[in-house]
C-alpha cells in the first residue's frame, strides 16, 4: 500500500518521467484518486474570459459524462471548486450528498460522491492558479495533513501549464 506522505514524491516521479504533459498530468490525478481511495479527482486550471474569472477542467477522473460537461467551465464563486477559488481557501464536506449550504450545486449530487474537499493554489502575487479536488463514494473528513499532502500535488502540477 502506497504511503499517503509519499504521494507529492510519486507525483513529482509521475510528471518528471512522462514527456506528455497532457497524460504526466492524467497519470499524476490517477495516481492522487488512487492513493486517497478517491472516486472523483478533478484539476481545474484558472483563467479570464472577458475580464471574468473561470476555473477550466484540465484533468478529471470519475465524473460522470454530464457532470464533466458541466465542469469543462466553471465560474469563480459556483459549486465547490468556484467557492474554493473565490475565497481562496480549502472547501471542504463531510457528506455532499446532504449539503444544505449551497456551496454544491444540485447537479453535483449525480456524482455519487459524499466525502469531497477542493484546495486552492495561489500564486506569489496572491491570485488563485488552480483548484485540486477529491471525492470520496463514503463520508469523510479530510484530516490536516491529508489536506496539506493534496496542496503540495496542487503545486507539482501547477507546474504542468504555468
Amino acid at each position: 500500500m502506497n504511503e499517503i506522505s509519499e504521494l507529492p514524491d510519486r507525483i513529482n516521479s509521475i510528471l518528471q518521467n512522462e514527456k506528455d504533459m497532457e497524460k504526466g498530468t492524467h497519470l499524476a490525478i490517477e495516481e492522487i484518486a488512487n492513493s486517497f481511495k478517491a472516486k472523483t479527482c478533478t484539476l481545474h486550471r484558472a483563467i479570464k474570459i472577458k475580464g471574468n474569472d473561470f476555473l477550466e477542467l484540465r484533468s478529471q477522473r470519475g465524473l460522470p459524462p454530464h457532470i464533466a460537461e458541466i465542469a469543462k467551465l466553471i465560474p469563480f464563486g459556483k459549486g465547490m471548486a468556484g467557492i474554493c477559488a473565490e475565497r481562496q481557501e480549502t472547501v471542504t464536506m463531510c457528506n455532499l450528498q446532504t449539503d444544505e449550504s449551497g456551496v454544491a450545486r444540485p447537479a453535483a449530487r449525480d456524482t455519487k460522491v459524499e466525502g469531497a474537499v477542493v484546495v486552492p493554489l495561489i500564486s506569489k502575487d496572491n491570485s488563485v492558479q488552480a483548484t485540486l479536488g477529491i471525492g470520496n463514494d463514503k463520508e469523510y473528513n479530510y484530516s490536516e495533513n491529508e489536506i496539506q499532502i493534496l496542496k503540495e500535488c496542487a503545486t507539482l502540477l501547477i507546474s504542468t501549464f504555468y
